[in-house]
């Protein structure tokens, strides 16, 4: 599968190599960080399949995780930690932790892509894509390199705090972890301003 065939093709007016696409994960959970990350690609060498990392399986981010880091001209992975989440709001620490992702890039971009709507306030050049995930190839790295390191930090958080399920619904408001929210309580990871959390903590 080509890049071409991946993604849908998007207009940007920005002609060059060093364009920046940058996306978060983790907006939804109830618990953990929110992750984001930030890619320029090297169009010398292309990363074939990339695509919205939440219709890739399991196997294959993790394949092209690591063929995004090999092939990049530069990447970084940032994130809000949960009490800036329950500081800030969860909108806010996500354009926080993107616009992190970008200033730590070793190669500067010259242009920014940013996933969604909203964009963080910052003095890059740079446009908003809804659905960018799915139209533009750097958004869609991004959003891989983003994933998957939450999900290997969620998977390694359920050894610290057993019981809630955290490595199979890495932190999200599944059945299982409201059952289990209910019976244990929240742990130090959960997000003390999101209602389910912060309905359980007033009955303690």
């Amino acid at each position: 599968m080509s890049n071409k065939k991946s993604l849908p093709p998007y207009v940007c007016s920005y002609v060059g190599d060093l364009l920046a696409g940058v996306d978060e994960v983790g907006r939804g959970p109830l618990a953990g960080d929110v992750v984001a990350a930030a890619v320029i690609l090297d169009p010398r060498h292309p990363v074939e399949g990339l695509a919205d990392s939440k219709k890739l399986s399991e196997k294959k981010r993790d394949l092209l995780f690591d063929e995004i880091r090999e092939k990049a001209l530069s990447f970084a992975i940032a994130r809000a930690t949960v009490e800036e989440i329950d500081q800030l709001n969860i909108l806010q620490a996500s354009l926080l932790a993107m616009r992190r992702a970008v200033e730590q890039l070793a190669v500067q971009p010259e242009f920014v892509l940013v996933d969604g709507n909203r964009k963080p306030v910052w003095g890059y050049d740079c446009d908003t894509v809804v659905k960018g995930d799915d139209r533009v190839a750097a958004i869609a790295a991004a959003s891989i390199l983003a994933k998957v390191t939450r999900d290997r930090e969620m998977t390694l958080l359920d050894q610290c705090y057993p019981g809630y399920g955290l490595a199979g619904h890495k932190g999200y408001p599944t059945k299982l972890h409201m059952e289990a929210l209910e019976r244990l309580g929240p742990s130090p990871i959960h997000r003390r301003s999101f209602g389910p959390v912060r309905r359980q903590l007033e009955l303690l």
